[in-house]
């Protein structure tokens, strides 16, 4: 049984990792879930309640600033509600295209939502621009945070 919860435990987090540049995938969420399994699988011998708490609250963080970079870098080039809106949706339909609809899709979805308010293509450029920004920080910051998350894991379980 111990060893079954490792391999699913190690399995969640490498599909965490791929969550982290695939959208489809609740990245952080999956990282979390597969180091809980491997702090049942140990017992909680190493990975204690309170590691599991700050592991919880990094994994949380790492939604909430994915979505405020994108908000910020959006909103921080004068964009309207509209071209946050394209942005999500862009996103979403962004991942049927694979990785170019991943990166590209914020974008133009940003830019159609500010030109259909505006009718300016110039700030709907901007607009695009946040978006892809925001986009890009968002999920630097995210890698950022699963890599302090399997720090502190395995500082916990080797330490």
């Amino acid at each position: 049984m111990q060893i079954a919860l490792w391999i699913l435990g190690v399995l969640l987090i490498i599909a965490g990792l791929v969550g982290v540049i695939v959208p489809v995938l609740p990245g952080a969420l999956l990282v979390f879930v597969g180091m809980a399994l491997g702090a049942w699988a140990d017992g909680f011998v190493h990975i204690g309640w309170g590691t599991l708490a700050i592991l919880a609250l990094l994994a949380l963080a790492s939604y909430l600033l994915d979505f405020a970079a994108g908000l910020i870098g959006v909103r921080r080039l004068g964009a309207s509600k509209w071209a946050v809106w394209g942005a999500a949706i862009g996103t979403v339909v962004g991942l049927f295209f694979g990785l170019p609809g991943l990166l590209l899709g914020p974008f133009i979805g940003a830019v159609l939502g500010e030109y259909a308010v505006r009718r300016q293509l110039k700030e709907a450029g901007k607009a695009g621009a946040g978006a892809w920004i925001g986009m890009v920080v968002g999920a630097a910051a995210k890698v950022a945070l699963i890599g302090i998350m399997i720090g502190i894991f395995l500082a916990a379980l080797l330490l």
